[in-house]
């Protein structure tokens, strides 16, 4: 297929799932981005990929231009294995983001034959006080109703119907927003447009109300460490070693709940990487770094 970039739609069954093709004979690699995300986002890790694996990234459901449908993780599952078997993909590794990232970590559990998968930060949030190991137990719990209360209101604006008047200044702040993270300006304003739907003359963002409420109930649900200790094939976490911005004021959660997630990797025997000078936002602050990391451990696995 050479380095021919491809858009294609898959039949999932219940659904659409838009796929991008990176192109390339090497061997094939699955790229999962996060909740509130598309498949435009992974672009420049996938470009950073591509020199060593052909690169599948897809848009999950209720995201970017798939269908929507009913969240579950055995649903996540199930659109993924469609696109391996659609794209005819022998063996494919999976690496993903954040949401992303918990799905690979499912996909290693049920298939042992896999020949690697990488989670990119991809550990539920904080929601109880036995994530905070070293905080005290009444401030991490007030310290956690905050949390759960910024994290409501950020809900609230999902979904929503956007005025036409307001586009323009919509497009401007994510492009200074990208300006101010050293993201590709491109590739960022493509994702946030990606996830515009146009409908009887209103625009609206994806993912929807109902969509990001079953995926905060199910990523608050998941636990992580019987899926560590159930999986046979090779697995990688990389976990991020600063805040974003946005988690300072909550700068103790945050690092209580890195330790804890330390602690869960070592305590299960997942391989971990806490990758210096990064954060949640690793895909875009370290691709190269990461592509790196990726390859090398998935041809030694």
């Amino acid at each position: 297929m050479g380095g021919v970039i491809n858009d294609r739609l898959v039949d999932a069954g219940e659904l659409p799932i838009a796929v991008r093709d990176f192109g390339g004979s090497a061997p094939p690699l699955i790229l999962l981005h996060g909740a509130g995300g598309n498949l435009a986002h992974m672009t420049t890790l996938a470009r950073a990929l591509r020199p060593r694996h052909r690169v599948i990234t897809m848009d999950l459901r209720g995201h970017g231009r798939s269908g929507d449908g009913p969240w579950s993780w055995d649903a996540a599952l199930a659109d993924v294995a469609a696109v391996v078997v659609q794209m005819e993909l022998d063996r494919p590794a999976v690496v993903g983001h954040s949401l992303g990232g918990m799905i690979a970590a499912l996909w290693g559990q049920r298939h042992p034959e896999a020949p690697g998968v990488v989670s990119l930060d991809g550990n539920p949030p904080p929601t109880r006080t036995e994530h905070l190991p070293g905080m005290d137990v009444r401030k991490a719990a007030d310290q956690l109703a905050e949390l759960q209360r910024v994290f409501d209101r950020m809900a609230a604006e999902t979904g929503r119907v956007v005025p036409a008047e307001q586009l323009p200044d919509l497009v401007e702040r994510q492009q200074a927003a990208a300006r101010d993270m050293g993201a590709n300006e491109k590739v960022w304003i493509e994702g946030f447009r990606r996830n515009l739907v146009h409908s009887g003359g209103e625009t609206s963002l994806r993912p929807s109300a109902e969509t990001v409420a079953s995926l905060r109930t199910l990523i608050s649900d998941l636990d992580l460490d019987p899926v560590y200790r159930a999986t046979r094939c090779p697995e990688l976490v990389v976990l991020p070693t600063r805040n974003l911005p946005e988690q300072e004021g909550f700068a103790e959660v945050y690092e209580a709940h890195r330790r804890f997630v330390r602690e869960q990797a070592e305590a299960s025997g997942v391989r971990y990487v806490q990758l210096a000078d990064a954060s949640h936002a690793m895909v875009i602050e370290q691709p190269e770094l990461l592509a790196s990391l990726i390859a090398d451990f998935l041809a030694t696995a």
